[in-house]
């Protein structure tokens, strides 16, 4: 089979997992970092495939194995209130305290609302793209980008945007090729991007 973008299945949760510790330190390899390979997906993955999966695309390398996705919500607010109702009890027994290495990621599991910012308003939809490094510059982060946009389009979303690394500037420069510009959002520890919904 050729490589493909595809629509996400619940088996490919495990891939899910594994390209976002591989991706998380600043687009690079986090693993070992925190007491679980896990724990970066539980806040940053998961939960988007789990309470949104329609709005989730992989990149299959031609075996059914993702190398790529991008995952996101179609309202922020929405997705907001249902991490809280729904993601924190469902991963209470896992995500806890005890390591000090994981102490700022389950600060933010904890408090969902801080995706909730003013400046963002005005693009309600948000994502989150990653590909293993092999599978980068060769145009499938571009593909995926035109799923997730036509998703949003389906349902009448008219902005989206995205949070990332300041220092990640390759991805920076990525971003700004797809049409996406800086959003000011004073003190927030990260660069946001916006872009409106209508095709590459």
């Amino acid at each position: 089979m050729p490589v493909a973008i595809r629509a996400y299945r619940s088996s490919d949760l495990d891939a899910i997992y594994d390209i976002c510790v591989r991706t998380g330190e600043a687009g690079g390899d986090a693993r070992g970092k925190y007491s679980s390979d896990r724990l970066l997906g539980d806040i940053w993955a998961a939960p988007y495939v789990i309470l949104e999966p329609e709005h989730a695309h992989v990149l299959d390398d031609g075996t059914g194995r993702p190398v790529g996705y991008i995952i996101g919500t179609a309202d922020t607010a929405t997705f907001v209130e249902r991490y809280r109702a729904e993601w924190l009890p469902a991963t209470a027994d896992r995500l806890v305290d005890g390591d000090p290495r994981d102490e700022e990621m389950l600060e933010l599991h904890r408090h969902p609302e801080r995706m909730l910012l003013p400046e963002l308003h005005d693009h309600p939809a948000h994502l989150h793209i990653d590909l293993l490094p092999e599978w980068q510059g060769k145009g499938q982060g571009r593909g995926l980008m035109a799923a997730f946009l036509t998703g949003l389009r389906a349902v009448g979303v008219p902005r989206v945007h995205l949070g990332m690394a300041p220092e990640n500037h390759g991805a920076h420069a990525f971003y700004q090729r797809l049409g996406f510009r800086d959003l000011p959002v004073p003190d927030a520890g990260a660069l946001f991007l916006g872009r409106d919904t209508s095709p590459l």
